[in-house]
């Protein structure tokens, strides 16, 4: 199953009925690679956050815009991302394998970004088993939620400020 079939499950839920689910879209841009950065998430055009860091790569902007999404809404979530490093780290389990080696790759090196791995991690699978699931989306295209993030993600990073929402 390739990213784009669906929408991943992390941990397990419990029983009885799902309860409503918060789709908030994620991206994050990089001017250069390394270079300025951009994040930011999306629920509506009206409720958003972005930010940046001044030297940063695309993959630390994909992570820190899932990580500032968690840490900011409760209850239940649907992340959808255009990033296949985001959402098959959950599909595909790399972060069990990641702590079982002491946060080594399979190849023996240290994890990249692991400071943004771990707590992100943590949260989704140690704090909020079952309520948070990850969807691919393909980047660039039709979706306008994506391209709005995609837009902030941009302009965060051309203009380094932190956006608040509005």
């Amino acid at each position: 199953m390739t990213a784009s079939q669906g929408t991943f499950d992390v941990g397990s839920g419990g029983p009885g009925p799902a309860a409503p689910r918060t789709v908030v879209f994620t991206d994050g841009a990089c001017i250069g690679n390394p270079g300025p950065g951009g994040w930011a998430w999306a629920v509506t055009a009206e409720r958003y956050a972005a930010g940046s860091t001044p030297s940063t790569t695309n993959q630390r902007m994909e992570l820190t815009a899932v990580l500032r999404a968690v840490g900011a809404l409760e209850g239940p979530l649907e992340v959808v991302s255009d990033s296949t490093y985001v959402v098959n780290c959950f599909r595909d389990r790399w972060w069990s394998g990641w702590r079982g080696r002491g946060w080594k790759s399979s190849k023996g090196t240290p994890v990249a970004n692991r400071d943004l791995w771990e707590p992100l991690v943590a949260a989704v699978v140690d704090e909020r088993p079952g309520q948070i699931r990850f969807r691919w989306v393909k980047g660039h295209a039709s979706d306008a939620m994506n391209n709005l993030v995609d837009r902030l993600a941009n302009e965060a990073a051309r203009t380094q400020p932190d956006a608040a929402p509005t």
